[in-house]
């Protein structure tokens, strides 16, 4: 498994939005850049490549930074399906356990996500996996595993106003379960900020 090192907050501040809208976010009240000068430096001027650029790293680090060579798979695999690419990626991308994880609100972070997965805490279909990226089908059952429900990082996540649960994610609170309904679109994805995939599709493609 590679290695993440870069810390959620600081690709907030690298791109100055709030990307998964936490109130601890230092956007919230540091809306300019990192470094000396980000008080005061003037907006730079963005070229088509540089907001197509913006657009994959927003993506990509939305969903716990995943390593380029993923997403770039991902890309891949959704221009080689029927439909509209930028649909078919996002669709992808919240097909991944630990986006899954993530949605149920059985973690507080995607961060956090990646590692319950890794540490063996939830079963798909009554079998343990512990591979972030693997890939849900519709009607899929996620399950917090008995010897786990206890975490206070699982009770406390559940019990958070933070987020909502979407509505392609059927919601047992007291198992602990959730079932993959459907495979979203965009509209459906309940992202804090802006996401523009067909930007990211144009990255690849050009």
């Amino acid at each position: 498994m590679s290695k993440r090192i870069a810390a959620k907050y600081k690709i907030d501040r690298r791109l100055s939005e709030n990307l998964w809208g936490r109130p601890k976010s230092p956007v919230n009240k540091r809306t300019y850049k990192p470094g000396q000068h980000g008080p005061t430096a003037r907006p730079a001027k963005v070229s088509a490549f540089g907001a197509q650029l913006r657009a994959k790293q927003k993506l990509k680090g939305y969903y716990g930074n995943i390593t380029e060579k993923q997403f770039a798979g991902l890309y891949e695999e959704a221009a080689r399906r029927k439909g509209n690419t930028a649909e078919n990626l996002i669709g992808l991308l919240e097909c991944r356990l630990d986006a899954m994880v993530y949605r149920a609100k059985f973690v507080p972070t995607v961060f956090a996500a990646r590692q319950f997965v890794n540490h063996g805490h939830v079963t798909v279909n009554g079998k343990k996996v512990n591979i972030p990226s693997y890939r849900l089908r519709v009607g899929d059952v996620v399950r917090v595993r008995e010897k786990s429900r206890t975490m206070a990082l699982v009770l406390e996540a559940l019990d958070s106003a933070e987020r909502d649960f979407p509505d392609y994610v059927e919601m047992d609170v007291g198992a602990m379960k959730a079932t993959f309904l459907r495979v979203p679109e965009l509209a459906d994805v309940p992202y804090p900020v802006k996401m523009e995939p067909n930007m990211v599709v144009e990255y690849y493609a050009s």
